[in-house]
């Protein structure tokens, strides 16, 4: 949106509170899916699974009993390749929500300053002259 001219202020500043609303609403709307993200991974040989939470907390975790013949070291490893790969995952859909909002926030434009309304009573002065 543009300055408006002098005649279109109620509108613009209509529109601009219209629009303002609406990424209020967006940015809720991206509160609620933040917490639905889910990231989830899988070990290469399927035996460690895990999911974990928009903020990379882990919320799942299973270990087939197959994978402890691996060995201690090889199973920590193989789970926490699995937790960071799930957390990355989340990470990712929490992102993409952020991005998606932000680019809706970008959308309004600088609010208007205090030249802005000098310049309207400035111009209305002159007007009743």
């Amino acid at each position: 949106m543009r300055s408006p001219a002098p005649d279109d202020d109620a509108d613009y500043l209509a529109q601009y509170l219209a629009q303002s609303r609406r990424i209020m609403r967006d940015l809720r709307a991206a509160q609620a899916a933040m917490l639905q993200v889910e990231g989830r991974a899988r070990s290469d040989d399927g035996l460690v699974e895990a999911s974990a939470d928009g903020h990379g907390g882990l919320t799942a975790l299973r270990i087939d009993p197959r994978a402890l013949r691996s060995g201690e070291a090889e199973l920590g490893r193989k789970v926490t390749e699995v937790l960071r790969s799930a957390q990355e995952d989340a990470a990712r859909h929490a992102q993409e929500i952020a991005d998606r909002v932000t680019a809706g926030g970008a959308a309004l434009p600088e609010p208007l300053d205090e030249t802005f309304v000098r310049a309207r009573v400035e111009q209305a002065a002159q007007d009743l002259f």
